[in-house]
């Protein structure tokens, strides 16, 4: 053998692109109602379009039967997608608010469409 190796490259085929006339699942589309759509996040966010800017216990109480460790998660969730800012104010005792941010209130005209569709078929 001369100390030459042998080196396999594989080529990845493209994804086959769907029939034009079949209708596909927008991935944008598909991630917003990922997000928005999990367990209490929903809720959440339709509490802060109506409360502004809450604290936790705020939140804990208007969403009735939701754990403060799910609570805790959903927030830490909707705060590093942008969705909901934590803001800190320092005192004794220092306090943590919520507040939604540009993001999160232009989801208001969906959750109100949301809201008007559940009261007329799910209520």
């Amino acid at each position: 053998m001369t100390g030459r190796r042998r080196v396999a490259v594989a080529v990845a085929e493209p994804a086959p692109s769907p029939a034009p006339d079949r209708p596909t699942c927008c991935p944008a589309f598909h991630e917003a109602v990922e997000l928005v759509g999990k367990r209490w996040t929903g809720a959440i966010v339709a509490v802060l379009l109506e409360g502004g800017t809450m604290r936790f216990s705020e939140i804990a109480q208007a969403v009735p039967q939701l754990s403060d460790r799910l609570l805790s998660e959903r927030m830490k969730e909707l705060e590093a997608r942008g969705v909901v800012e934590r803001r800190v104010i320092h005192g004794t005792p220092a306090r943590v608010e919520y507040e939604l941010t540009e993001m999160g209130r232009d989801l208001a005209p969906a959750v109100g469409a949301l809201t008007t569709w559940g009261r007329r078929w799910l209520a």
